[in-house]
């Protein structure tokens, strides 16, 4: 059984990064650092940010393996399909996904976020489990939080 954190605690410890003074990339890996720390299923943490006008991701901070995937197209994998759409991606199985990019054998599930301004994807939230089903709706809550939060960072 998969035990859930305190989701309202790990809100306010990312709330003191998002508004302690420093660059933008460094609170960011902060984030991804209390994220991975603080959540056992959370083995992959991190950040896509999108270059105004592109329509694609670029890999930004992030903690756990190297992933070959540093530009993601808008509707390509879980995290293209998520920005093209603007909405949340909660996948209980990556092996039974078509169109999933994968950046390790190991990874079970994922939860994409998007981080929005004015209609816009700005960037993305992605996190991958090595556990199958991990994420629930505790987690989109609170990473949808999380995304407003960090938005004003972008």
């Amino acid at each position: 059984m998969i035990r859930r954190p305190d989701y309202a605690s790990l809100l306010d410890r990312a709330q003191e990064v998002i508004s302690s003074p420093g660059r933008t990339d460094v609170r960011l890996k902060m984030i991804c650092k209390l994220l991975a720390s603080a959540i056992e299923y959370y083995n992959w943490v991190g950040f896509y940010l999108t270059e105004p006008g592109l329509p694609e991701l670029v890999l930004g901070p992030y903690v756990g393996s190297p992933t070959d995937h540093i530009r993601i197209a808008f509707g390509q994998g879980i995290c293209g399909q998520a920005a093209d759409l603007k909405r949340t991606f909660l996948i209980d199985d990556v092996t039974l996904e078509t169109n999933y990019l994968a950046c390790s054998p190991l990874v079970r599930s994922e939860i994409v976020v998007p981080v929005v301004r004015a209609n816009r994807v700005i960037g993305e939230i992605d996190i991958d489990s090595h556990l199958p089903s991990a994420f629930g709706e505790e987690d989109r809550r609170f990473l949808e939080e999380l995304s407003g939060r960090v938005e004003p960072l972008l």
